[in-house]
């Protein structure tokens, strides 16, 4: 009897065993570990230095937006650069894409939350089916400056939608639409957040995503710049 309730034990720890990898697995492919960041940065800026000032990047059109303008392509760093693309890139199976920001000047490498982006995606996907319908998108407000307000009951949500942000575990972010047609997301509060906790050295005129990118391994996608005008956070004009 000993012997069958030992026997059940084991069964029980290897099971336990075999469900704890994956997770382990998962949260090392989420988790924006620093020493990857720092990896990939070195491999980047080593490249460069070997190949006459090009960098390890993707082509994109000239009129994509500047956090996804340089996405990297590990291709051209693995293996002479880097063993294999981080754990936690989209690569290998995570959920960040790197990038790399101020390629003229010094190239950082940053992350892309795919989190952030696989939401607005299905609402892209939405607009899209309800306009082929309409012929419009369906409005609830006009809030001046080329946004909107969109009517999220209209594309099928029970409530709105609201962006889970990675600069601040505790920022839901909403989204806004433009009159081009294209979606933005509202960084206002992770923006006051950094302009409290880190202050504010630049102009009225800044654009004030710069202090996300600056104080964080993220960019902020699908934004548009957002300045502070009489202590309050805006939309820059465009």
């Amino acid at each position: 009897m000993a012997n069958v309730r030992v026997g059940i034990l084991l069964l029980v720890l290897i099971g336990l065993t075999g469900c704890m990898y994956p997770q382990d697995e998962r949260r090392q492919n989420q988790a924006p570990y620093e020493d990857q960041l720092q990896s990939v940065q070195s491999a980047v800026i080593q490249y460069q230095e070997n190949n006459t000032g090009m960098l390890p990047i993707m082509t994109r059109d000239a009129d994509t937006p500047i956090y996804r303008k340089y996405p990297i392509n590990f291709s051209q760093l693995v293996p002479a650069y880097l063993e294999a693309p981080p754990g936690n890139s989209f690569e290998n199976g995570g959920i960040y894409q790197y990038v790399i920001v101020n390629p003229e000047d010094y190239p950082e490498v940053k992350l892309i939350d795919l989190g952030t982006v696989r939401p607005i995606q299905d609402l892209e996907r939405k607009i899209s089916q309800y306009r082929s319908r309409n012929d419009y998108a369906p409005i609830a407000e006009l809030m001046g400056n080329g946004l909107l307000k969109l009517d999220f009951e209209e594309l099928g949500y029970q409530e709105e939608p609201l962006i889970e942000s990675p600069f601040h575990p505790n920022h839901k972010l909403p989204i806004l639409y433009q009159t081009d047609g294209t979606v933005v997301i509202d960084y206002t509060i992770d923006i006051l957040h950094y302009v409290d906790e880190y202050g504010k050295e630049s102009d009225q005129e800044d654009d004030l995503l710069s202090l996300l990118v600056e104080n964080s391994p993220f960019v902020p996608v699908y934004s548009r710049p957002q300045e502070m005008e009489d202590g309050e956070v805006i939309f820059s004009e465009e």
